[in-house]
This record gives structure tokens, sequence and C-alpha cells, in this order.
């Protein structure tokens, strides 16, 4: 097992989260130095830091990503879809969206599809779906998978991190109605490098965290 951390070439794995909500401009700085320094998949963070990450990251070739409706969700549809476009035009080329999960248990589906529907047709991005399965049934949470990939969505991803974290058979059973059709992004409470570890053999194509570094540094350990 530990070989297979060795071999794990983890970075590209990972959505490096800058999303404390009391970072500011200087931490953005860091996080987008990091990001740099280490390959990670892209950068994450709220929608106010987008631009001094994208004239950051831009010309290195690193995506950058906007947290939308984070963290409940509870945004009206049409503020979603202005924080979406604001971001797609300051250069963000994914987001990370929150369903609604009011409206989803209410049994209002047809709402909850249109607004993801239109994230995605609106802004043409990568969009995330970011499914909160800490706040849902089983039954629900395929429910909810199968109107975000109807929406068009590139990725289901388990939780924010803010109510809940993500497991291996979180992952497997979203791995499992995707059939590869989209991505899979595990997040919340990654901190050591056995749990990345777990978390990708389960299915997952992105690691949703703000300890990359401490992941890396952790391979780096046993080598």
């Amino acid at each position: 097992m530990q070989d297979s951390y060795l071999r794990l070439n983890l970075a590209p794995y990972i959505d490096h989260a800058l999303l404390d909500p009391g970072a500011g401009p200087a931490e953005v700085d860091i996080a987008c130095r990091q990001t740099e320094h280490h390959r990670f998949a892209c950068l994450c963070v709220y929608p106010w830091a987008v631009t001094q990450a994208v004239e950051f990251l831009r010309p290195k070739n690193i995506p950058v990503c906007a947290v939308i409706g984070f963290p409940s969700g509870g945004s009206a549809s049409q503020t979603k879809l202005f924080e979406a476009q604001l971001a797609a035009e300051q250069g963000a080329t994914e987001l990370d969206a929150v369903i609604n999960l009011g409206l989803l248990k209410a049994g209002q589906t047809e709402a909850v599809y249109a607004e993801m529907a239109q994230i995605v047709e609106e802004t043409g991005l990568t969009v995330k779906a970011i499914l909160e399965m800490g706040r849902l049934t089983q039954a629900e949470t395929q429910l909810a998978a199968e109107i975000c990939l109807d929406a068009g969505v590139s990725f289901l991803k388990t939780h924010t991190g803010w109510f809940g974290g993500a497991a291996p058979a979180d992952v497997k059973f979203l791995a499992q109605l995707t059939q590869g059709r989209v991505g899979v992004k595990a997040a919340g409470g990654i901190r050591a490098l056995e749990q990345a570890a777990a978390l990708i053999e389960a299915g997952a194509t992105r690691l949703g965290t703000s300890r990359g570094v401490d992941l890396l540094r952790q391979q780096q350990e046993l080598d």
C-alpha cells in the first residue's frame, strides 16, 4: 500500500482550495504560488478573489475555479447565475456550484434542473455540481445526480466540506451512477495521504482540499 502512495502522481488530482472566509488578498497570493509550484489541477476561490487568481495563474495555464452559491446552495437562482457569469467574465474556467437542497427535498426537481442547466449553458465552463451528500438520503443523492447529469455538468462533487466530508463509499456510489460519463470530485476533510489514496481508488478524479501541500509533504516523507 505504501508503494502505491509513492507511485501516485497526486498533484494533478488536487483542486487546491482557499475557502476560509477570513482569507484575504495575501492568502490568495500564497495559494496561487502554491498552486503554480505544485501544478495542482486548479485553484478554487470565492468569487471576489477570481480576478486576482486569474491574473497570477492564467499566464501559467493553470485554471481558476470559483464557488457558486457556496456553501449553502440557498441563493436565488438569479444570484447564482450572476455569480457564475461574472466569474466567467473575469477568467474563471471552472465553477463549483452548490445545488439547492431545499428545493430538491421539496420535490421541485424541475427548478433544480433549470438552475444547474442555465449555469452550464450560459457560461460554457466546466461545472462541478456540489451535492452535499451528508444532507441527503441515498435516494435523494441518486435523484440529485441524475438531475445534474441531465443538466450537463462535468463533475459531481460529494460535499462542500462545511457539513461533513467525503468517504470512499460516497465516491463509489457516484462513480457507479456516472459510469465514467463525468468526473467525480471528493471533498471535505481530506487531510491524510491514506484518505486521498482511498478516495482515488474508489473512483475520485479530483480531490477538493486546502491541505494539498500537506498531502504532498506526507508523500515525500514516505520516500
